[in-house]
Parts: C-alpha cells; structure tokens; sequence
C-alpha cells in the first residue's frame, strides 16, 4: 500500500470510530436522562473507540493475509459471518476486562454488563462490524474495478497501436514492391531514367521509413511524397499521365494519417489510368470546410470503378481501417464513380477538424 493510501486508511479509520463513539454518547445524553455525562462514560466510550478500531485493523490483516479480497462473494460471505461473530465476541470481553480493571464505573451507572446486557452488546457489535466490513469491501471493490477500467483502456490503447502499425506495415511493402518494379523495367532500357528513378524512389523509403511511427502528418509533408510518387510514374507512362494539384494554402498544416494521400494516388494509377492504352487525367484537390474546418480531399482520376464483390481491394480497405482507428466515425471515405464527370472515378476523404493540428506542433515532435 502506498503511503497516501495508507494514509487514507488510517484517517478513515480514526475519523468513523471517533464519530461511532461520539454518537454513542450523544444518545445516552438524549435518551438515559438519569444519567449524567461522567469521565467513566467518557473513558468507556474512548475504550470502545479504541478496542473497536484495533479489532477492524485486525480484521483487516486478516482479509489480506487470507486474500479474502479475491474471493466470490459466496465464499467470502460465511467467512465474514464467522469472523465478525468471533471479532464482536473478543472485543466485548476485552473491553469488559478494561471497564472491570482499569474505569471501575459506579454502581450509579449500572455497573458490570450482567449476562443478557452482555449478550446484546455483542450482537451490536457484530452489526457494526458487518456495516464496516461492507464499507471496506465496497471501497475495495469500487478500487478494483476502477484499476481494471484502467487497464482495459491500456489495452485498447495498447492493440490500437499495434493494429495501426500493422497496417502501416502492410502498405510500405506494397509500395516498395511497385517501385522497384518501375525501376527494374527501365534499367537496362534507360539507366538515364533508371537512376532518377531511384531518387526518388529513395526520397520515398526515406520519408516511409521517418513517418511509419507517426500516426499524423500535415498534409504538405504527405504531397511531397505525393510529387515524388507521380514524378516517379511519370517517367514510366509518360504522356499517359496528365496530373493536377489544386491545395489550399489553408489545408496545408492540417493533419492526416501518412501514406493516406500517396496510396488513393497510387490506387488512382495502378487501377484507373496505367490499364488504360491512353492513360488519363489525376487530379488531387484539398480544402477546409468552411462550416466545420474539416480537411476535405478529393482525388478524380479517369476510368471506371469496377470493384470485386466483397473486394474493396487492400489499398482501400487499409484506409478505411486506419481512418476507424484514429478517428472512429468522426472520418469518412468513400470511393466510386463521379457523379459529375462521366468516365472518371472519385475518392473522397474527410477528416474531423479536433484531429487537425498547426505545422508547427508536428515539427516540434520530430
């Protein structure tokens, strides 16, 4: 037990049994009107106080060495019954033996408890003791189950981290693979190209490798990355890849999980334009919603939305589990045909705006 903690029971302790006893005499001055308030009634009740105060301390001991605080309750219930019987019954002859001994009390104020008197101080008593063992096991309990909330929260907190990294992990393979497929078509064709590639491509693995225990980034770090990726593309399609970036100065410190934006461009290329003889138009647009400063992202690219049945596919499935994780519900994403421009497929993104952070406090984190 900790200190304050120990400190807290002993308090407790003190106070309860103080106020027991001062209640006990402030009943005999209402109700036995024959009777005067003495020094004998004063020192009986501080006996009281003091001899209950050592018996529920010693109950006490009794609980953590037996480790009856992790029982059931019906094994604990008898256990109590048993112990609280035996506690009452020792305590009121110990302070029977203090009153005869050591207070000695007039005859006026009825002497020795006789048999029955006896009888009936024992079996309040054992009440009072089963109201401060429930007192005690209540606090117990209420603590133990607060820890446990703790502790579940520790583990949710604790497999939440895992599974994102999980799924961060999942991406960057995907991603290196791709690129090295690029690089690998073009190096006996074009080391010229071969090798600008490779810069990129480094520039790449370098922010993958920097951001894949972040869980944010702002979202002008992530298009750095994106115009990596497309200068990378473009060396391969050429003249089949048209692109666009249209960004609010705004939009630019908000945050956003890394490598969201460079897979739906990705996605965007690898489904929608590279299939295609002729390729097509990628274009990428950010604002903040002026009725709430959400990010909004909209990434169009030419083609057709053809997802398998039950498939979303690994890119869009990983975007849309990284986004519940990080914000629940609060995010959105939805992918399919554009309902503005035919032949063309849109992926838009919505980030809340409690999530959405100043440049300045990610940097600082570095």
């Amino acid at each position: 037990m900790s200190l304050s903690r120990r400190r807290l029971y002993w308090v407790l302790q003190v106070a309860g049994w103080a106020l027991y006893g001062a209640l006990g005499l402030l009943l005999i001055h209402l109700f036995a009107f024959a009777v005067a308030i003495t020094w004998h009634l004063v020192a009986i009740q501080v006996a009281m106080v003091a001899v209950l105060l050592l018996t529920s301390h010693g109950l006490r001991t009794l609980f953590g060495r037996r480790g009856w605080r992790r029982l059931g309750l019906g094994g604990l219930l008898w256990r109590l019954a048993l112990a609280n019987g035996a506690a009452a019954l020792g305590s009121q002859l110990v302070l029977g033996a203090l009153i005869a001994l050591v207070i000695r009390p007039p005859a006026s104020l009825g002497g020795l408890a006789g048999g029955s008197q006896f009888v009936g101080y024992v079996l309040q008593t054992y009440f009072v003791l089963w109201l401060w063992t429930a007192c005690y096991f209540g606090l117990h309990y209420l603590d133990r189950y607060k820890q446990a909330e703790v502790d579940r929260w520790k583990l949710a907190a604790a497999a939440r981290e895992a599974e994102l990294r999980t799924l961060q992990a999942q991406l960057n393979p995907h991603f290196l693979f791709n690129g090295l497929n690029n690089i690998r078509a073009l190096v006996m064709e074009d080391p010229a190209r071969a090798r600008a590639m490779m810069t990129h491509l480094a520039e790449l693995l370098r922010y993958t490798m920097q951001r894949n225990g972040t869980a944010q980034v702002p979202l002008a770090t992530e298009l750095e990355i994106v115009d990596n990726y497309l200068q990378l593309e473009a060396l391969q399609l050429e003249e089949r890849l048209r692109y666009s970036l249209d960004v609010a100065p705004d939009a630019l410190p908000l945050l956003l999980p890394p490598m969201t934006l460079q897979l739906l461009v990705e996605n965007a290329i690898k489904h929608g334009l590279a299939p295609r003889p002729a390729g097509g138009l990628l274009s990428l647009s950010a604002r903040r919603a002026p009725a709430d400063g959400s990010l909004c992202i909209a990434v169009r690219n030419t083609g057709v939305y053809q997802p398998r049945p039950g498939h979303p596919g690994v890119g869009v499935r990983n975007v849309q589990e990284r986004l519940h994780l990080l914000f629940g519900p609060a995010a959105a994403f939805a992918i399919g045909p554009d309902p503005l421009l035919p032949d063309t497929v849109l992926a838009e993104l919505r980030l809340p705006a409690p999530a959405l952070q100043p440049l300045a406090d990610e940097r600082s984190a570095d």
